[in-house]
């Protein structure tokens, strides 16, 4: 391992997490987005909305 200044190891530590916070964010919108798109009950509710908005 190189010699790397405290800075430098927290920004990796900093780099590594926001990393894996995207994926794992990436992967939970990936599968919310494919989930609605599959049903058709989601075309329906806009038809039935009461709000008039």
């Amino acid at each position: 391992m190189p010699q790397l200044s405290p800075l430098n190891w927290v920004l990796l530590f900093i780099l590594f997490w926001v990393s894996v916070f995207t994926v794992s964010v990436l992967i939970w919108w990936s599968s919310k987005v494919f989930f609605r798109s599959e049903g058709s009950s989601f075309v329906t509710n806009l038809k039935e909305n009461k709000w008039h908005w």
